[in-house]
């Protein structure tokens, strides 16, 4: 929504790195009004990719609950740090955020003042018009279903590629129901071509999300095998998504 769109990009884009950059340099001297806004746009395209590579590597993934938390605790964090980087400042030194808009009366004003001035007001009203029309204009539907494989830890790294054979290893399936309809699911698992498990009646409306462990225990060895994994609709003979891991099963030493 235009709201949630309008709330989360200065929350995202703006904040971590204008605390940040208070935190650094709690000065008023230190940097200039233009340095502090490029900065904290910049910071804070650097600081979010680093919070969500940091999370890849927990047990919360780079998910959306996790990263908004670790946004607003890293925000937090760097304000309580540049108030008290600033408390220690005499108090004529320290940076205060303020706006001071001075409006030139439009006689004062030179002819080419007056064109440039007319121009920003026409950009800005049209980027303004343009992005209303696009707000509310509604959306198309796109359906289509996610369907993904991670590891047992939940990430999607480290899948288990070397095997023993006889050994047993697990994966997670998940699927995500974005069709604008009820509709019901079955996944076929395929070892080199040869079927090796199937999961059948998987039900999901709309937006509903589905995972499930499956544990896999390759029965003959190989350099190179293809474990497939292979998305039906009920209604269909040709699978709607397939995804696939190389695997090396060895024989037990």
């Amino acid at each position: 929504s235009p709201l949630r769109i309008a709330i989360g990009l200065p929350f995202v884009l703006f904040f971590p790195g204008y605390t940040l950059i208070c935190a650094l340099f709690p000065g008023k001297k230190d940097l200039d009004g233009i340095e502090r806004l490029a900065l904290s746009i910049g910071l804070s395209l650097a600081v979010v990719p680093l919070i969500g590579l940091a999370l890849n590597y927990t047990p919360f993934g780079i998910r959306l609950h996790p990263i908004v938390v670790s946004l607003f605790l890293f925000t937090l964090l760097m304000s309580i740090l540049s108030t008290y980087r600033r408390d220690e400042l005499p108090s004529d030194s320290r940076f205060v955020p303020s706006i001071s808009v001075k409006i030139p009366e439009w006689r004062a004003l030179s002819r080419s003042d007056k064109l440039i001035s007319f121009g920003l007001v026409s950009c800005i009203v049209v980027a303004t018009g343009f992005t209303i029309y696009v707000l509310s204009m509604p959306k198309v539907k796109e359906n289509f279903t996610e369907f993904y494989v991670l590891e047992s830890g939940e990430k999607i790294e480290n899948y288990p590629t070397n095997l023993t054979l006889g050994e047993s290893k697990t994966v997670i399936l998940g699927v995500v129901n974005h069709e604008y309809a009820k509709i019901d699911y079955r996944i076929i698992i395929k070892l080199d071509n040869e079927t090796i498990g199937t999961i059948d009646n998987i039900t999901l409306n709309h937006e509903i999300n589905w995972e499930k462990k499956y544990t896999f225990t390759p029965d003959k060895t190989g350099e190179k095998m293809k474990l497939l994994f292979l998305l039906f609709r009920e209604e269909l003979d040709v699978p709607q998504y397939s995804l696939h891991l190389w695997i090396r099963v060895q024989p037990p030493q």
